[in-house]
């Protein structure tokens, strides 16, 4: 059973920059494709960023693109969110998700299904 746990989420003024983090436990996690996704509220799960198992491959959201950079440590069971210049629009609950049969190669990352686990989620508030 694999489990995810968020941290470093948090209040910043518009502009500023927050890095957050997901650590991963109980299961394989250099053969797991890993996925961000946030939430405001009233709004659909949306997709972030998404990064591929040895971290070679990323994709992002166009939202987010030139701002965001996923990254992971597979010796450290963690992946990274690095959120530059933010907006009041950044403002919501922000989510890892695990894909641990990324043998299904139908979804694509930004795809809610092709994750199969997710953590609890961290809050991320953008003020202006």
């Amino acid at each position: 059973q694999v489990q995810l746990v968020e941290s470093g989420g948090g209040l910043v003024q518009a502009g500023g920059s927050l890095r957050l983090f997901c650590a991963a436990s109980g299961g394989t996690f250099s053969r797991d494709a890993m996925g961000w996704f946030r939430q405001a509220p009233g709004k659909e799960r949306n997709f972030v960023a998404g990064i591929n198992r040895n971290g070679g491959n990323t994709y992002y959201a166009d939202s987010v693109k030139g701002r965001f950079t996923i990254s992971r440590d597979n010796a450290k069971n963690t992946v990274y969110l690095e959120m530059n210049s933010l907006k009041p629009e950044d403002t919501a609950v922000y989510y890892c998700a695990a894909d641990t049969m990324s043998w299904r190669t139908f979804y694509s990352y930004s795809d809610r299904e092709k994750y199969n686990y997710w953590g609890q989620g961290t809050q991320v508030t953008v003020s202006s």
